[in-house]
C-alpha cells in the first residue's frame, strides 16, 4: 500500500475524533486511541466488511481487547459507514448512549464485549476456530465461502492477565494462521511504567508458544511499516501472528509517553495544541473532512457492499451444486434449528436404571451430535470424566497433526477452563449459530467466572457441561466439592443454571439450552448414580422447577435439586409412615422457574404450607423459594461418597429429621409463599 496526505489527515481525524469524544464526556483513556490510530486506519482501510450489514458471515472480525480504548473503535466504525453518527459519538459514556464506556457485543461492527482485560484476545482464538472450522466444512473447490480473518488489538494488560496466555497457547497449537493481533507496546499500564511490574520478553513467550512475530518500530507515524506486517501475517497460513508495535501512549499530547494520559480526559490547552498541530481549528470539536468520509467510502464501504454482493451470488450457486451443504448452511445462517431435532431426546421411565447424570448427558449428545451439525464441544483435559465427547466426533485439530482436521468439531482445550470459557463465547458470537458446549467439573467452572459473566452480559449461548457437582465427588475431597458455585451463578442474571435429578431433566435442560438464542446455561451433573423418577418429564422439568409427587393437603412440600430429589422422595415415604404428608418438588433451574407466572409457582409452591429446601449446597438464595434450608454451609470432607453423604446427614432421615422440625416450627402459623411479591 502506498500512503500520501489524505492518510496523515484520516489518522489526525481519528485521534481527535477519540480524544473529542473523552473530552466531552470527562470521562475516558485517550492515551491508547492516540497511540493506536496509525494501525487502525491502516487495518480498517484493507479490511473486507459490509457497513450496512454487520452480521456477513465472511466479513474480517475485528476485536478491541484493550477495551478501555473504545473511542478509538467508535472513531472507525463512524467513518467507515456503521450506524454511529457524529452525534452518538457526542454522547459517549453517556446513560442509554449508542457509545458506551467499553465495546459491547450487541453494538453494529462490535463483534464481543471486551473491558476485562485478556478476554478480547481469548474471544479471537474462538472467531478463528469458527472460521476454520466452517471453511473446512463448507468449502468446495471454486467455491471459497469463508476466508476471512481476525484481528485483534490488545495491550500490555491483555498480556499480563492470565488467560490471554491459556488461549495464546492453544492459538499456536492449533496454527490458527487467520488470526492477527496487534500488541499495543506503549510500556504504560494505570500504575505507571511497566517496568514496575512486567519485565518479560512477550515477543519470545509467543515464539515459544508458536506465533509468528514482527515488530513495528515506530507504530506511531510508520503506516507502511505496519502495512507490510499485517501483509507478511496473512502469508503466515499455519501460525498465528504477533505484531508487537511500539507507539507513544497519548502520542502529540502535552503529557504523551505518561500514565497521565492513560484513563483521564487531556487539558483543554492540550487539546487546542493538538489541534492546531494536525491542522485543524482549535475551537471547533467532532471535525470530520469530507475528504475523509469520501476516502473511506471508497476504500472500504463500497467495496464491502460489492463483496458482499458477490459472495451472495457465489452461495447461491453454492446451493445449486452442493444443495444438501448449501440448504444446511442457510439454516445456519437464518439461525434456525433442524425441524423435530429435539425428538431424539432420550426420556426414561422409573424402570430404567440409574445412571448418574454425567452418563446421562453423555447419552443425549450421542444422540444430538449428528442431528446438529452447528454443535461443537469440547473439553479442559477431562474428556473421560466429562464424558463430553460424542461416540462419532472427530478432534478440531491441524490436518498436519494427524490428530484430526478443521472439521473436526470436538476441542481439547487442555488444563485451560478459564480461556475454554472465553473461547466459547468467541465461537458463539462468530455467526453460523454455532451452539457450544464444553466442560469440566462444576468446582473448576469458577476458574472461567469472568468468561460465564460475559456469556451472561452478551448473550452468548454457550453451554457448560459441570460434572462431579457435589460432595459426591467424594474421595477428592473438599477442594474437588463445589459449595458455593451454584449459588454464585444463579446470583448471575441471564443464565441458566441446571441441576437436573434424572434422565428426563438432563434432555430437558439440553433442550432448552440449545434452543436458546441469548442465555448460557451450565449443566451440574453427578458423578454417582441416580434413579430414574416417577413423574419427572421433559416438558414440566424445562420449567425449571415442578411438582414430582404430590399429596392432598400437603403438610410440607420438600423442594429439592439433583441427587436430593431422590433423597427427598425416599424421606417423603418414611414421612407419610408417620401420618406426614410431603410435596416432593423439582427445581432444577431457578432462572426458568423465575420465568413462570406467579400462578404456576405458586401451583408449585404454595400459600400456607411449609417448605424445605434440600440441597447439598450451600443454602444461600433458597430464601426466595424456602421457609428453612437444608444445604451445606461449610466445606466438604473427603472419603467415600456414601459416607460422606452419610457424614453430613443427606440421608432420608436427616432430610425426615429437619421436615419435622420445621412443621413443628410454622404450626398455627400463617404462610405466605416466598414467590409471591410486591413488586
Amino acid at each position: 500500500m502506498s500512503f500520501g496526505e489524505i492518510d496523515k489527515l484520516a489518522v489526525s481525524t481519528i485521534r481527535l475524533l477519540a480524544v473529542d469524544q473523552i473530552s466531552k464526556a470527562n470521562s475516558g483513556h485517550p492515551g491508547a486511541p492516540m497511540g493506536m490510530a496509525p494501525a487502525a486506519h491502516v487495518l480498517f482501510s484493507q479490511m473486507r466488511m459490509n457497513p450496512h450489514n454487520p452480521d456477513w458471515v465472511n466479513r474480517d472480525r475485528f476485536v478491541l481487547s484493550n477495551g478501555h480504548a473504545v473511542a478509538l473503535l467508535y472513531s472507525m466504525l463512524h467513518l467507515t459507514g456503521y450506524d454511529f453518527s457524529i452525534e452518538d459519538l457526542k454522547q459517549f459514556r453517556q446513560l442509554g448512549s449508542k457509545c458506551p464506556g467499553h465495546p459491547e457485543f450487541e453494538l453494529p461492527g462490535v463483534e464481543v464485549t471486551t473491558g476485562p482485560l485478556g478476554q478480547g484476545i481469548s474471544n479471537a482464538v474462538g472467531l478463528a476456530i469458527a472460521q476454520a472450522n466452517l471453511a473446512a466444512t463448507y468449502n468446495k473447490p471454486g467455491f471459497t465461502l469463508s476466508d476471512n480473518y481476525t484481528y485483534v488489538f490488545l495491550g500490555d494488560g491483555c498480556l499480563e492477565e492470565g488467560i490471554s496466555s491459556e488461549a495464546s497457547s492453544l492459538a499456536g497449537h492449533l496454527k490458527l494462521g487467520n488470526l492477527i493481533c496487534v500488541y499495543d507496546d506503549n510500556k504504560i499500564t494505570i500504575d505507571g511504567q511497566t517496568a514496575v511490574s512486567f519485565d518479560e520478553d512477550v515477543a519470545k513467550r509467543y515464539e515459544a508458544y508458536g506465533w509468528e512475530v514482527l515488530h513495528v518500530e515506530n507504530g506511531n507515524e510508520d503506516l507502511n511499516a505496519i502495512a507490510q506486517a499485517i501483509a507478511q501475517a496473512k502469508k503466515s497460513t499455519d501460525k498465528p501472528t504477533l505484531i508487537k508495535m511500539t507507539t507513544t501512549i497519548g502520542y502529540g499530547s502535552l503529557n504523551a509517553g505518561s500514565h497521565a494520559v492513560h484513563g483521564s480526559p487531556l487539558k483543554p490547552e492540550d487539546v487546542k495544541q493538538l489541534k492546531q498541530k494536525w491542522g485543524f481549528n482549535p475551537d471547533k470539536s467532532f471535525v470530520v473532512p469530507q475528504e475523509v468520509y469520501d476516502f473511506y467510502q471508497a476504500k472500504i464501504l463500497n467495496p464491502g457492499v460489492a463483496a458482499e454482493k458477490e459472495w451472495n451470488a457465489l452461495f447461491a450457486s453454492y446451493q445449486q451444486k452442493y444443495p444438501e451443504l448449501g440448504a444446511q448452511l442457510a439454516r445456519r445462517l437464518a439461525g434456525k434449528l433442524p425441524e423435530g431435532w429435539e425428538k431424539v431426546l432420550p426420556t426414561y421411565t422409573p424402570a430404567d436404571s440409574a445412571v448418574a447424570t454425567r452418563k446421562l448427558s453423555e447419552f443425549v449428545l450421542d444422540k444430538i451430535y449428528d442431528e446438529l451439525p452447528e454443535l461443537m464441544g469440547g473439553s479442559a483435559d477431562l474428556t473421560p470424566s466429562n464424558l463430553t465427547r460424542a461416540k462419532d466426533a472427530e478432534d478440531f485439530q491441524p490436518p498436519a497433526s494427524g490428530l484430526g482436521t478443521y472439521a473436526g468439531r470436538y476441542v481439547r482445550y487442555g488444563i485451560r477452563e478459564h480461556a475454554m470459557g472465553a473461547i466459547m463465547n468467541g465461537i458463539s458470537a462468530y455467526g453460523a449459530h454455532y451452539k457450544v458446549y464444553s466442560g469440566t467439573f462444576l468446582n473448576f467452572v469458577s476458574y472461567a467466572a469472568g468468561a460465564v459473566r460475559l456469556s451472561a452480559l452478551s448473550g452468548h449461548p454457550v453451554i457448560w457441561v459441570a460434572t462431579h457437582d457435589s460432595i459426591g465427588v467424594g474421595e477428592d475431597g473438599p477442594t474437588h466439592e463445589p459449595i458455593e458455585t451454584l449459588a454464585h451463578f444463579r446470583a448471575l442474571p441471564n443464565i441458566h443454571v441446571w441441576r437436573p435429578a434424572d434422565g428426563n431433566e438432563t434432555s430437558a435442560a439440553y433442550k432448552v439450552a440449545v434452543e436458546s438464542t441469548s442465555t448460557p446455561s451450565i449443566i451440574a451433573l453427578t458423578r454417582q448414580n441416580l434413579p430414574q423418577l416417577e413423574g419427572s418429564s421433559v416438558e414440566k422439568a424445562t420449567k425449571g422447577g415442578y411438582v414430582l409427587q404430590d399429596v392432598a393437603n400437603p403438610d410440607i412440600v420438600l423442594a429439592a435439586t439433583g441427587s436430593e430429589v431422590s433423597l427427598s422422595v425416599d424421606a417423603a415415604k418414611i414421612l407419610a409412615t408417620k401420618g406426614i404428608k410431603a410435596r416432593v418438588v423439582s427445581m432444577p433451574d431457578f432462572f426458568a422457574f423465575d420465568k413462570q407466572s406467579e400462578e404456576y409457582k405458586l401451583s408449585v409452591l404454595p400459600d400456607g404450607v411449609p417448605i424445605l429446601s434440600v440441597e447439598v449446597l450451600t443454602s444461600f438464595g433458597w430464601g426466595k423459594y424456602a421457609h428453612q434450608s437444608f444445604g451445606l454451609n461449610r466445606f466438604g470432607a473427603s472419603g467415600p461418597a456414601p459416607k460422606v453423604f452419610k457424614y453430613f446427614d443427606f440421608v432420608p432421615e436427616g432430610v425426615v429429621a429437619r421436615a419435622e422440625k420445621t412443621i413443628a416450627f410454622y404450626k398455627g402459623k400463617d404462610l405466605i409463599s416466598p414467590v409471591r411479591s410486591a413488586f
